[in-house]
């Protein structure tokens, strides 16, 4: 019996999970290293993949694997719901003790992964992968993603450490924690932030891209960034009080100088220059407001609105995970605890 059939009898202590979005190109080796990856680990394991509406031939690679070998998954989202919900799926079916979220561009190295389960084994609930070396990115990238790391932590009110990404392990206890927070605008390095637990970093050199282009361009780290801020801070509305006071405060100073040069006929320059320039100064500044508001209010009709995060259109690869849940469930009474297995 290969490795394969021995690990697909036995509920994972492992899951891996890895969103793709047209990466068609990197999946041959991918899954080499997966492979490599699961032969190593010191217990059973498993390897979902979560295709967040591909348009090339990802899907079709990954349904052959999931179907010939019991240690991969795939979970086919109905459309393309965005990275952070593809990782809420695929944690959402995780069935291990110790859940890896992971990209799959390979530069977050399977190999990697070791060292957070060693970490793991320590008694650390969370381990993130911090990163130290920016492989085969441009300046602009480099200096874009530390801008976006150091506002992220002046502008939240959690603790998100600097230089990580998603790449990180997850234990049991955090990520029942995590299936408990059902916010729709998601920024998952944020929501284990948020939440606490004994957490450690295993630093890496992050290698550049193996195949495919990036699906985090510039304006969707903006957008990431927004959602992060807006999620776990009010320093936007507190910025908009401020400002409009600033402003108010500006307009009324004004108003005095006015009626100062009214009042003792030093002259008032005429003319149509000033109040425009003024009029914009001040719409500008109302609009801009009013957009940070927006965001807010934008934010609270996404969540009354109460519709599912994700809709799955196929699973593949699952036909034995309800056995696998009824072990696990089994095991935490039968058998002594996660936590217990890694120091004994």
């Amino acid at each position: 019996m290969n490795a394969g059939n021995a690990a697909g009898r036995k509920a994972p202590v492992y899951s891996l999970v890895i969103p793709i979005f047209n990466e068609e190109a990197v999946l041959p080796l991918l899954v080499r290293r997966i492979n490599a990856l699961l032969d190593k680990l010191d217990d059973s394991a498993e390897a979902i993949f979560v295709d967040d509406g591909s348009r090339d031939t990802s899907v079709i690679f990954l349904r052959g694997m999931a179907a010939s070998d019991p240690r991969f998954r795939l979970i086919e989202l109905s459309r393309n719901f965005g990275h952070q919900i593809a990782i809420t799926a695929g944690m959402d079916a995780a069935a291990g003790d110790a859940v890896v979220v992971m990209d799959a561009d390979l530069q977050d190295p399977p190999e990697v992964v070791l060292d957070l389960v060693a970490k793991w084994k320590e008694g650390y609930e969370i381990v993130y992968a911090r990163r130290t070396k920016r492989e085969g990115e441009t300046l602009f990238k480099r200096v874009s993603a530390s801008l976006f790391y150091r506002a992220l932590e002046q502008m939240t009110s959690v603790t998100i450490p600097r230089d990580v990404g998603d790449f990180r392990l997850v234990g049991r206890k955090a990520l029942d924690t995590f299936k408990q927070m059902p916010e729709r605008d998601r920024f998952v390095r944020g929501m284990f932030g948020w939440m606490g637990f004994k957490q450690t970093a295993v630093s890496f050199e992050r290698p550049e891209r193996a195949a495919g282009e990036t699906k985090y361009p510039f304006w969707k780290m903006v957008r990431l960034a927004v959602h992060g801020v807006i999620g776990f801070s009010d320093k936007p509305l507190r910025l908009a009080l401020w400002a409009g006071l600033a402003v108010s405060g500006f307009a009324a100073l004004l108003g005095v100088f006015a009626l100062f040069s009214w009042l003792f006929a030093s002259g008032i320059v005429h003319g149509w220059t000033s109040t425009v320039v003024i009029i914009s100064f001040l719409s500008g500044i109302n609009l801009f407001m009013t957009g940070i508001v927006g965001l807010y209010v934008g934010g609270i009709h996404a969540e009354v609105k109460r519709r599912p995060l994700y809709v799955i259109d196929r699973l593949t690869g699952f036909e034995e995970a309800v056995n696998m849940a009824a072990e696990n469930r089994n095991r935490s009474t039968a058998s002594p605890s996660a936590r217990d297995r890694r120091f004994g």
